[in-house]
Order: structure tokens, then C-alpha cells, then sequence
């Protein structure tokens, strides 16, 4: 038996969970229920897209356990098996004539502060770009590497001191009168997303997980749909086994 995790052989028995023997791998931690047959496929498709709905329409992982009776750490890891095959942002399908930027406040772990900074055109819905860290420069810089090839007229913010470092003098306009797509669309992740919510028990223990729930969302909203995890591929659940798309 291997740990789905690290794939050590160190595993120790660890009490029984919901009637199943739950195991502890010594070597990183990772508490796992006793693995399906080779032969089996384990959940359903649909399981795996309903519970991957829920989690993108503002439930979290221990209340997505609660309702399916899906454990939370086998939801966690469909997040991730999806995410990390998904693109972190989409190309726009007309160049934005008018940009507008800004920076939402989160946080990870033990309260520590991070930002999310996202960039949208002003008319049209839809998060185009969006990096996560700090709120300085150095975090900036890759987001506006992208952002600068829209080649926009103006840049609409809310007057953060890193803008102008990179934003040309004349193409920026500081305006929160301007801003309310991109404010719509950070109050959107908000109401999707429980571990962004305010006053709750959700929250990221790790950035790459707040990454990985970003890109989920952000894909939800685009397409409306759900990828599964398939085969190291993913794809819809409506779709054949002859579509895939990444």
C-alpha cells in the first residue's frame, strides 16, 4: 500500500472512519481511507461533479462531506487534480479597449495577509488575468507583463502607490466610480468561493490551494461547467469519452 500523497510504503493502520480502516503515512502525515480496488473506479462521475459544483457555488469541503458523505481530503484532491491541468486565465476574445485592475484582500493560513490582484476589461464580464501574493511590486510585475499586451487605451484603479511604476503616465485613471466591473467580479469570487468569504470558517491553509480554487472558479464561471478529473486529463461531465479539453 502507497501513500496517495507521497507515495511512501511507511503506512501505519490509524482507527476505523464510517465503518473503513483509516491509515497514517509516517512520512508526511496524510491520514488516507483504505484505497478502492485497482479494478474499481472509485465515485461516480457525477459524484465527483456534484461535489465540484457545490465547492464552486460556496460550500466548503467539510460541508460538501456533510451533505454527499464524500470525504473532505477526496474532494480537496479533485480540486486539485483539476486545477492543476486548467489554464489560470483565458484569452479575452476581443482585445480590451479599457482596463480596469485592483486588489483583493484575503487571507491563508493563521491570518496571514494575501492579496488577490485581478484584471478584467471594463465592458465586458469575466476575469481575464489575476495573480496572488503581496501587495507590492514584485507581485504586480507578472500580472502587468500580461495586462500591457491588451495595449489599452486606459487603465482604470483605485490609485495603489505600484501602479504608477508601471502603468505609462496618461494611461492611468484613478477612478472608483469606474471601477464597478472589476469590483463585481472580486464580490463574485467572494459570494462563490467560501474560503474567500468574510466571517467564516473557511479559509487556505496553502496559497497553491487558493490558486488551484481561483482557477476551478474562474473556469465555472466562463463556462458554466465543471471539469472531472479524468485519466490525468480533464473533461466535462456531459461530455463522451472521445471529448477532452484542457
Amino acid at each position: 500500500m502507497k501513500c496517495p500523497e507521497c507515495n511512501s510504503m511507511h503506512i501505519n493502520k490509524n482507527g476505523m472512519k464510517r465503518g473503513k480502516q483509516n491509515h497514517l503515512c509516517v512520512d508526511c502525515g496524510r491520514q488516507f481511507i483504505n484505497p478502492q480496488p485497482s479494478n474499481s473506479r472509485g465515485y461516480s462521475d457525477q459524484i465527483r461533479s456534484e461535489c465540484l459544483k457545490m465547492y464552486v457555488n460556496g460550500m466548503g469541503f467539510r460541508a460538501i462531506e456533510r451533505v454527499k458523505g464524500v470525504h473532505h481530503t477526496t474532494v480537496i484532491n479533485w480540486v486539485k487534480d483539476v486545477a492543476k491541468l486548467l489554464p489560470n486565465s483565458y484569452q479575452a476574445e476581443t482585445r480590451p479597449k479599457v482596463g480596469e485592475l485592483d486588489e483583493l484582500q484575503t487571507f491563508v493560513g493563521s491570518k496571514k495577509t494575501m492579496w488577490l490582484w485581478t484584471g478584467v476589461d471594463h465592458f465586458k464580464p469575466g476575469i481575464l488575468e489575476w495573480v496572488v501574493g503581496d501587495r507590492s511590486a514584485e507581485t504586480f510585475q507578472p500580472l502587468w507583463e500580461r495586462v500591457k499586451q491588451w495595449n489599452c487605451y486606459f487603465y482604470v484603479t483605485d490609485g495603489w502607490k505600484v501602479y504608477p511604476n508601471f502603468i505609462p503616465e496618461g494611461d492611468q485613471i484613478i477612478s472608483k466610480t469606474y471601477m464597478t466591473r472589476v469590483e463585481g467580479e472580486n464580490t463574485r469570487l467572494r459570494h462563490y468561493l467560501a474560503r474567500l468569504q468574510r466571517k467564516t470558517l473557511c479559509y487556505s491553509k496553502s496559497v497553491e490551494m487558493r490558486k488551484y480554487s481561483i482557477s476551478l472558479l474562474i473556469h465555472y464561471f466562463k463556462f458554466q461547467d465543471i471539469p472531472i478529473p479524468y485519466r490525468g486529463e480533464v473533461r466535462s461531465c456531459s461530455a463522451t469519452k472521445g471529448d477532452r479539453f484542457i
